[in-house]
């Protein structure tokens, strides 16, 4: 029975971290209705500075989860609500485990337009002379190999401000000093739209075999203390076994690959006739070049499935291309 403590839970104070807080708090009150619950909202670094690259702040682990992991070590949380391609694969964070993986969402990346473009236009001109903005380099470089004469231009912000820059032609304030833009165009992740109520923008999707996702694209987790028992057995109640799963094999392959967040790395599992399929890459920024694997495995063994997948990578030159990356 529960004492009566509220299970804490903090995260982003985005539109879109909070609607995926809400759902956890949703799926929590159904599955364990005995465990009260309360959200606390943080504006982490990379919420506070929509300019600066994100590697001036540790990557996206010190920009968007660092702040809030550390209060989850000083014992002023509970848990806290992570999108997955936000925690850094390749660092540890001693004392604290995932309690529970969110059943994915969709994992494709998606093409949103201004009013005065369409989809028809823009696969016309393949592109040309569009200014897209991303802030991601894996889907940099991936536009870059599918649209060579496209612009990428470097965009900041969570969803609905991205949206918001976008309808209202502003310019993006660069790390110099500078500006760029307006964007013509956004390449934000399909599910994050949803998440928002803004599936409507949706002009373009990427199929994952064109665009492969990026590591835990559409996985939703929630982070507690390792030796929290009595959280974890909470959590344990809104945890997806297929999410898990295709989450370890992604990640080990990342560990493998040692990345950094300047390299471009893609990797997408899942369950395809009872075996765990994992399709990776790593590209050069440029996305001129472009190295691909496929791996699968038992399901129950996902981290070796993800481990072949970053072996088979690193002795195909990936780890000259992430070399090359590195900031």
């Amino acid at each position: 029975m529960s004492d009566g403590s509220p299970l804490t839970i903090g995260t982003r104070s985005s539109a879109m971290a909070m609607a995926q807080t809400n759902e956890i708090v949703a799926q929590l009150a159904e599955a364990a209705p005995d465990r009260p619950t309360e959200i606390v909202r943080f504006q982490p670094r990379g919420d506070r500075d929509q300019v600066a690259k994100l590697d001036r702040h540790g990557g996206k682990g010190g920009a968007f989860v660092g702040e809030i992991r550390a209060a989850i070590a000083a014992g002023e949380l509970k848990a806290a609500m992570h999108s997955l391609k936000d925690v850094p694969g390749d660092e540890e964070a001693p004392g604290l485990v995932f309690g529970a993986y969110l059943k994915r969402e969709p994992v494709e990346d998606v093409l949103v337009l201004r009013d005065d473009l369409t989809a028809d236009a823009f696969r016309d001109r393949r592109g040309a002379g569009v200014k897209i903005g991303t802030n991601s380099v894996r889907r940099a470089a991936f536009l870059q190999a599918l649209y060579p004469d496209c612009d990428v231009i470097h965009y900041r912000g969570a969803a609905d401000t991205r949206l918001k820059k976008l309808d209202e032609r502003a310019l993006q304030k660069l790390p110099d000093g500078g500006e760029v833009g307006p964007a013509d165009a956004l390449i934000v992740a399909k599910s994050g739209l949803y998440r928002i109520g803004r599936e409507d923008r949706i002009a373009i999707t990427f199929a994952p075999d064109e665009m492969i996702p990026a590591v835990g694209q559409g996985i939703v987790v929630v982070e507690c203390v390792e030796d929290d028992w009595k959280t974890r057995e909470t959590l344990a109640r809104i945890d997806d076994a297929a999410a898990r799963a295709a989450a370890m094999a992604e990640r080990e392959m990342l560990w493998i690959l040692d990345g950094h967040c300047n390299a471009p790395i893609a990797g997408y599992a899942r369950e395809e006739a009872g075996r765990l399929v994992l399709d990776a890459a790593v590209l050069s920024l440029d996305g001129a070049r472009i190295i691909r694997v496929r791996s699968d495995g038992d399901p129950a063994r996902p981290r070796e499935v993800g481990r072949k997948a970053g072996l088979d990578l690193l002795a195909k030159g990936a780890g000259e291309i992430i070399g090359e990356a590195a900031p």
